[in-house]
């Protein structure tokens, strides 16, 4: 996995969480109304409403405000409309960044992802300017409370791909599809699953170097804006110890 690591990237946000949580919400109540759209109100019959429910929960999220995000969306409270669109780039030096967004209003959104673009030294490209570089796939964060052969005999057993150690957890591997499926499977085996993404895996990271600040900056701005739902890049970017 080049040395990628999703944990790591965790661990960078973790102390972010609970001041972004509304704006985690906001995001996460925007790609149900975009499932439902697509598929319908029921999770039962409709498996990507029932993986960003599963998302929903693992976030936190209220059950009556995923009821109430599915009920807007279908159409019994007002709703919105919300487009998907991909921006691709490059920040200082060099670092490929990806920017998925749904927007009710796309030429907003594509002011605020250019200026900030601009702002902190990087530049938009065309789409597939740097998406050639990254593998698409689920990624599981798994506590170390089993042994590592019996944890991977559990993972491939429930359509897992790869396992990789990392210092502190397990990152377990899947293809985007069977990401929720598979982190039920381990849950139900008790294996303690700590996060389960979706993620864009670089094939080559990029040390940012004196460019660092620039980069960490557009990153955390990028994830701020309500219309962006995911900044994936392959920047290299250092995690700060936690205190005791």
């Amino acid at each position: 996995m080049s040395g990628h690591s999703k944990w790591a990237n965790i661990k960078i946000k973790k102390g972010k969480t609970d001041a972004a949580r509304g704006s985690i919400f906001t995001k996460i109540g925007r790609e149900i109304a975009v499932a439902v759209k697509a598929g319908g109100a029921d999770p039962n019959s409709n498996s990507k409403l029932r993986d960003v429910i599963a998302k929903a929960k693992q976030n936190n999220m209220p059950n009556d405000t995923i009821t109430r995000s599915i009920k807007k969306a279908s159409g019994e409270l007002n709703s919105v409309n919300y487009e998907a669109i991909t921006y691709e780039g490059y920040g200082a030096g060099g670092v490929a960044v990806i920017v998925e967004t749904l927007t009710d209003n796309r030429n907003r959104t594509a002011g605020d992802v250019r200026h900030l673009f601009d702002k902190y030294g990087g530049a938009l490209g065309q789409n597939g300017c740097v998406s050639f570089m990254f593998n698409k796939k689920g990624v599981i964060i798994a506590d170390k409370a089993m042994d590592e052969d019996e944890l991977m005999m559990i993972a491939l057993d429930a359509g897992a791909e790869d396992i990789v150690a990392d210092d502190d957890v397990f990152e377990i591997y899947t293809q985007p599809s069977d990401l929720y499926a598979v982190a039920d499977k381990l849950r139900e085996a008790g294996v303690n699953v700590i996060s389960a993404e979706a993620d864009m895996i670089p094939d080559n990271e990029v040390d940012p170097g004196d460019h660092l600040q620039s980069v960490t900056k557009l990153i955390d701005m990028l994830d701020e804006l309500d219309d962006v739902q995911n900044v994936y890049h392959n920047a290299i970017l250092p995690v700060e110890e936690e205190e005791d």
